[in-house]
């Protein structure tokens, strides 16, 4: 065992002494993965790898690497090393039990809360977090608004809300929300209004706000309303603008507005608008805002994709995917309509990504991807909508999503295709750090197994 280093408990030089202690620390935070077979995502697979890790980074790859004295060697022959997983649709951190409002923190009243931050309120103390991590996800962005949506306050109010607050990309380990934060503004959550209807199987309209007042008598009316929500957000988007104006020219009297200042950002174009928009004339509609308002977007949850796909295309716009393991949208939809979705978005030419959008489902999220490439999905592709291709789409594709040198070492080291159900999750690492594989299952499991 090493022993700790004191400059005091040694006769060297002081300088020499310091260079022992770096170097000791140098050392323990070096890992060296032996002989695995490595599955980068940005290039073929490579069999008989080792992966030097180094400050949290990969800081090199080689068939012939050879391990520096004192460091961890990881043994992985016969294992494979893929890039952690991102889900890019969660609420980890910010909901643990959906029936009690105590645990709750998303969803916060008012219509316009841009100046609200899903980082801050992140617990790293989360039971969520353990789950997703025994299979393989290493990040996530976590939404201020249940479901990607909004749900017009704590109480289930009727209101609608629009701007929900940022969303933050964080790892899921870590001491508290500073040490998790990998981006803090992934992005500026806007739930787009719809017309309002029956609903689809759930009875209501999944991804997007709810509508001021559900079921109006005629269409007509639902139209009138509908129109009236879009000119609310755009008349908010003017009064930021309007505020950034005054605010780059020292207006005498100009007062700082949190609302307003939050802002800023989205109309800079350094930060997307992720917008919860599910049905045709929603998508079409969230085009035509984004246009309006010069705004880069990334559209949550599309589910009537063929009729949008193209339009999509053509302003270069992403999306995120939901759950393939779910009900189609109406009852006379296709039976797979979810499962080929991320078929036609790469038919398209669509860059995408998956979301769980759910913490109940969030272990699940390569199998949601296995499922679409039973259903036409290249796995090549499905592979890189659970790594790189999130990682692009939230502007960290040079920090994270694929094993490649100097990039964050967040890496699953499996027994085989982390997308089949028998494969074991044999390590984790998480900025270089190897991560406990346990949760609240897997302890109950081992207490009941050594019952007497």
């Amino acid at each position: 065992m090493r022993r700790p280093c004191s400059v005091a408990s040694v006769q060297w030089p002081v300088v020499l002494a310091l260079a022992a202690c770096v170097s000791a620390f140098a050392a323990n935070d070096t890992v060296l993965i032996r002989n695995a077979d490595v599955y980068p995502v940005s290039g073929a697979e490579m069999k008989g790898v080792s992966i030097l890790i180094q400050d949290g980074k990969i800081a090199d790859m080689g068939a012939k690497l050879v391990a520096p004295k004192g460091i961890k060697i990881v043994e992985a022959k016969g294992l494979r090393v893929y890039p952690g997983m991102i889900d890019s649709g969660t609420e980890l951190g910010l909901s643990e039990i959906g029936s009690e409002r105590v645990t709750n923190d998303a969803n916060e009243i008012g219509e316009f809360m841009p100046q609200l931050k899903a980082l801050i309120a992140v617990n790293a103390d989360s039971a969520n977090f353990g789950v997703v991590r025994v299979n393989g996800i290493t990040s996530a962005i976590t939404y201020p608004a249940q479901g990607g949506r909004g749900g017009g306050g704590r109480g289930g109010a009727a209101a609608a809300q629009y701007i929900a607050g940022e969303a933050a990309l964080i790892h899921v380990a870590g001491w508290n929300w500073e040490e998790m934060e990998i981006k803090g503004s992934a992005a500026m959550q806007l739930n787009f209004p719809l017309i309002a209807g029956r609903g689809g199987r759930g009875g209501g309209d999944e991804g997007e706000a709810p509508a001021a007042a559900r079921g109006p008598a005629t269409f007509t009316e639902a139209k009138r309303q509908y129109d009236q929500q879009i000119q609310k957000i755009n008349d908010f988007f003017d009064a930021a603008r309007q505020y950034q104006k005054e605010r780059s020219s020292n207006v005498v009297g100009f007062k700082k507005d949190l609302k307003m200042e939050a802002m800023m950002p989205v109309l800079e174009g350094k930060e997307p608008v992720a917008i919860s928009a599910s049905r045709e004339r929603s998508i079409h509609d969230a085009i035509l805002f984004a246009e309006k308002q010069h705004i880069k977007v990334v559209i949550l949850q599309p589910r009537e994709l063929a009729k949008t796909a193209a339009e999509l295309k053509s302003h270069n716009i992403p999306v995120i995917l939901g759950r393939t393991e779910a009900l189609s949208e109406n009852e006379d939809d296709p039976y797979d309509q979810e499962m080929t979705l991320p078929s036609v978005a790469y038919k398209a030419g669509l860059k995408f990504a998956f979301g769980t959008f759910n913490n109940e489902f969030g272990r699940n999220l390569p199998y949601n991807a296995a499922r679409a490439v039973a259903f036409g999905l290249p796995y090549e592709e499905a592979l890189k909508a659970i790594t790189i291709n999130a990682a692009e789409i939230w502007g960290v594709a040079d920090q994270m999503g694929s094993i490649d040198k100097g990039k964050w070492a967040d890496l699953m080291l499996t027994d085989g295709d982390p997308m089949e159900l028998s494969t074991q999750v044999k390590g984790v690492y998480i900025k270089g750090k190897e991560i406990e594989l346990t949760n609240h299952q897997i302890e109950l499991y081992r207490r009941y197994l050594a019952r007497p």
